[in-house]
């Protein structure tokens, strides 16, 4: 997704003295706007301070063009000014972006914001980290899956540079704090960064947190699911504001691990009294199939939405269950919870009644569940994996 080439020089380097994307021309190639509208700005007066968010670059399209992660809503939240710094592709090599954007950092500094904090997502964290090598008004860098010279799949000959170019550039970090994100199965990652990065930094003497390889959170794009924001927003706006320090509580939050209360409430209204609706756990014949899946199952989608299947009884290969959903990330995600009636189908467990979305699930050999959610119209799939805990 974000991929360059190596010794890819464009022209037009962008100039860097304004602030604003108004008060730059608009043929302008780098700009730094509001990431949510002037409205959502408090001001360098009154905000915590200014954070801003670069994209990443890929060939085929303007990443200009790509959404704000979610996790920065939650800065917007906590009272900071959220900018985001927007480049086309033209001019957008790894010495023109770094050098806008810590011409930017200075200029946000010279405005009067207490803290500038630079975010980034994989070409983004690139230059972030490059942008706090040249200025000493960063105070901190925030990087999610940082990469600049392509995947294992389009460019094998160069992307292990992800690796030995980070190096030097977080060595060339004046006196940031710096917060990185590694992910499994990202394409862009030559593995094995964490501990390097850790090793580096400490040596600088920088403060810093690297969360390598978390737990559910998979592919380059990590960072933009609900699932990180549950799990991370919290500690990134900790970091945001100050120091780590040992007495700062779990960076990884638990979310996903445990059922909220409400969720409990929903899919086993009688939990209180230690029992689950329907006695799930002998409803079932012996003989059947079914028997595997009765009880309660919980898990978490990559959107950031909890779910449970309260299985609580079997006729046959007929199964009736409570489906229940955790609110979203967004308004219009609300809690919901519904009754669906299911079959097992070449052991497998099966809800595909018309005009409902269909839900599967399949025992794993370790005793939990691949769960899948297919949306009625085919325009959505969500899997996850559900343990049982009732």
């Amino acid at each position: 997704m974000m991929r360059t080439l190596r010794n890819a020089m464009f022209g037009l380097i962008a100039t860097v003295g304004g602030l604003m994307a108004a008060a730059q021309p608009a043929t302008a190639q780098i700009v730094l706007k509001p990431a949510y509208g002037e409205a959502s700005m408090l001001g360098a007066g009154k905000a915590r301070g200014a954070v801003v968010w670069s994209h990443g670059r890929s060939v085929e399209s303007e990443d200009s063009e790509s959404p704000t992660p979610l996790y920065m809503k939650s800065l917007r939240e906590a009272g900071w000014d959220v900018y985001r710094m927007d480049r086309m592709r033209v001019s957008d090599t790894l010495p023109n972006s770094a050098r806008a954007l810590a011409g930017y950092a200075d200029s946000l500094k010279g405005k009067g914001y207490r803290q500038v904090v630079l975010t980034g997502q994989s070409f983004g964290a690139f230059i972030s980290l490059m942008a706090a090598g040249q200025t000493d008004r960063v105070d901190a860098v925030i990087g999610t899956a940082p990469a600049a010279y392509g995947n294992f799949t389009e460019a094998y000959d160069s992307y292990r540079e992800n690796a030995a170019q980070l190096w030097p550039i977080l060595r060339n970090v004046r006196q940031s704090r710096v917060m990185l994100f590694f992910f499994h199965g990202d394409d862009f990652d030559p593995g094995g960064r964490g501990e390097p990065a850790r090793s580096t930094l400490a040596q600088r003497g920088l403060n810093h947190l690297v969360i390598d390889q978390p737990a559910l959170l998979t592919g380059h794009g990590a960072a933009n699911t609900g699932l990180f924001v549950r799990r991370f927003a919290g500690c990134i706006v900790r970091f945001a504001e100050a120091p780590t320090s040992p007495n700062d509580p779990p960076c990884d939050d638990s979310w996903g691990r445990t059922p909220s209360a409400e969720l409990m409430q929903a899919a086993v209204p009688s939990a209180a009294s230690g029992s689950a609706t329907g006695s799930a756990t002998g409803a079932a014949d012996a003989a059947s199939p079914a028997r595997s899946y009765t009880g309660l199952w919980y898990g978490s989608y990559i959107n950031g939405r909890e779910v449970a299947l309260a299985v609580e009884k079997a006729e046959g290969d007929t199964v009736y269950a409570d489906y229940v959903l955790g609110a979203g990330m967004e308004a219009d995600q609300p809690f919901e919870r519904v009754r669906r009636k299911g079959r097992i189908e070449d052991g497998e467990l099966v809800f595909d009644e018309k005009g409902r979305n269909v839900l599967r699930y399949r025992l794993r050999p370790d005793g939990r569940v691949a769960a899948t959610w297919l949306d009625k119209a085919g325009k959505g799939r969500l899997e996850t994996v559900l343990r049982k805990v009732k």
